[in-house]
């Protein structure tokens, strides 16, 4: 048995079928159904029960797997401890963060860290969902959390705060009715309100939202923040945003009596226990975070 040989059984009971493992692995369908009849026919024994919902791994297939499961992570470690060690300011880091974030904020201050370290090469993954570290799918993850996992460290480097948004032209057909007077229930049932699905529930904005404006006066819903912004500046509305992802766009203002949520979220730059001490990970810490703090007034909304 070689490592590949455990790594192929283990990628395939994880996808559940050959197709998903090839897309993981980087090959054809027909190479990794080669490669698993190779491994059961040394084998002598059927490793997955081929079925109309996918591979499902037998009682041997079970056992190999585990197995190669905890050698990947025993890698996994060992990677990880080495990299920790690396005292050369080069080398390449894997940067995970969220849509509005590698589109709308982070790119001078990735390109300032660029500057300062030219031998250090990035890769910027895009993903709503914080990456596995441990595994590492990444090296850094910049989040907005206010719960950042236990297994991680690293810092807050400011708050994010929530503002509600609207177009000028919207507003100025709402001002006699919805908009000027007072914060009550009435009159903020009267807008015309943009709000996240329950992908996003979790922001606080969400809950605000869910607390203060009844369903019935909701009249667009969306799993992404960026298309909220867009939304609102085509004025269907009233959005709750990011003040970092609002104050600067000219086709928006924020709402009149409506609150500024200004502890909403917190921004933190995190990294693997394993690789704090990394010369690389610790310049990239040190220099995002000094960066970041130059924009704390438009990400803690006092630009608005």
């Amino acid at each position: 048995m070689e490592w590949n040989d455990l790594r192929d059984i283990l990628v395939i009971a994880e996808a559940g079928s050959l197709a998903g493992a090839a897309r993981k692995l980087g090959v054809n369908h027909s190479t990794i159904f080669r490669r698993l009849g190779s491994i059961e026919q040394r084998l002598g024994t059927r490793l997955f029960e081929r079925l109309p919902s996918g591979y499902v791994p037998t009682s041997a297939g079970e056992e190999m797997a585990a197995e190669a499961r905890r050698m990947a992570q025993g890698i996994e470690a060992l990677q990880r401890r080495l990299t920790g060690r690396d005292l050369a300011l080069s080398g390449h880091i894997t940067v995970t963060t969220t849509d509005t974030h590698a589109g709308l904020f982070l790119g001078p201050h990735l390109a300032n860290f660029a500057k300062v370290y030219p031998a250090i090469g990035l890769t910027l993954r895009v993903d709503t969902q914080l990456a596995n570290l441990a595994r590492r799918d990444a090296d850094v993850a910049i989040r907005p959390t206010n719960a950042p996992p236990e297994t991680l460290v690293g810092r807050r480097v400011a708050r994010e705060a929530f503002a509600a948004y609207a177009a000028p032209n919207y507003l100025a057909t709402t001002i006699g009715t919805a908009t000027g007077a007072t914060t009550g229930a009435t009159t903020v049932a009267e807008h015309r309100w943009l709000a996240v699905d329950d992908s996003l529930d979790h922001l606080v904005a969400a809950r605000w939202r869910r607390e203060n404006v009844p369903a019935s006066s909701v009249v667009m819903w969306t799993d992404n923040l960026l298309g909220l912004r867009g939304l609102a500046e085509a004025g269907m509305g009233v959005a709750f945003l990011p003040c970092f992802i609002a104050d600067p766009v000219p086709g928006l203002i924020r709402v009149p009596e409506l609150p500024l949520l200004a502890d909403a979220s917190e921004l933190w730059l995190l990294t693997h226990e394993d690789l704090r001490h990394s010369a690389r990970i610790k310049a990239f810490m040190e220099t995002m975070a000094e960066s970041i703090a130059h924009d704390r007034d438009l990400l803690e909304g006092r630009r608005g």
